[in-house]
């Protein structure tokens, strides 16, 4: 039995997830304690289920939004809640098993050692990784860097990681933007901007097919119009805040 921290907790945003987030639910479940699923409107049925595991688990609980906002929405939804129960970090990991819950201790043990970081997930890819998605994100992880002056983030679009949530409610309190896929590369970049320093640790990814269950609402040039979009916004951002982070690097 994993005593409740009183500090961290596990937080999976899950929308129309697919059979993979049971098992990422229980999983996470055997590594940490508490685990919160925020359910983004979900309706192929996920949500029945999860709410029936989380009445038989102390350690789970199952939040409910009524209709879909977008993950970075879901995520912000659920640190409001924790800040308000005097919860000060948060592990966001995806719903559909591609991340490595077995890691949770290990991402959780780091940020409690160094609570002023976040702490991001460096994905090692096996032969499931689509190739497009490989190479693509090297260009995100270009302009993360470009845009931070290099400040180390290892993989910008990576959603197995923990942050500070206060630092990263402030950052997202006035921004309309971060409500979609592009919280985890935007939210990087902000909290760097902040002087929010980086840990990455690497971390397996598993692209899972439809035959075993994968499901991804990742639609190319809808969500790369966003990281585009995203990315020319956080340029303009950079240079008006050049001079600060060059004064605060040398």
């Amino acid at each position: 039995m994993i005593s409740p921290s009183k500090t961290h907790i596990v937080l999976i945003p899950s929308y129309n997830p697919g059979v993979k987030v049971y098992e990422t639910v229980r999983t996470a479940r055997q590594f940490w304690n508490p685990v919160w699923v925020i359910i983004d409107g979900s309706t192929d049925g996920s949500e029945i289920t999860l709410q029936e595991m989380a009445n038989s688990d102390n350690g789970l609980r199952v939040i409910h939004i009524p209709h879909n906002q977008g993950k970075g929405a879901a995520v912000l939804h659920g640190l409001h809640i924790a800040s308000a129960e005097s919860f000060t970090h948060v592990l966001t990991m995806d719903s559909d098993g591609q991340h490595p819950a077995d890691l949770i201790p290990q991402f959780m043990d780091e940020s409690i050692k160094n609570p002023e970081v976040m702490v991001l997930g460096k994905p090692i890819f096996d032969a499931s990784a689509p190739n497009i998605r490989v190479q693509g994100r090297k260009i995100s992880n270009w302009w993360a860097n470009l845009e931070t002056l290099g400040g180390g983030i290892g993989d910008s679009l990576f959603g197995f990681r923990v942050y500070p949530i206060e630092p990263l409610r402030k950052v997202m309190r006035f921004n309309p933007w971060m409500r979609h896929f592009d919280f985890d590369p935007e939210a990087a970049v902000r909290l760097s901007w902040r002087g929010v320093k980086v840990v990455n640790l690497p971390a397996p990814v598993r692209y899972f097919s439809t035959d075993e269950g994968g499901v991804s609402h990742f639609r190319y040039l809808r969500d790369n119009i966003l990281l585009t979009w995203m990315y020319t916004r956080l340029f303009l951002g950079f240079v008006l805040r050049l001079p600060i982070l060059l004064i605060r690097r040398f």
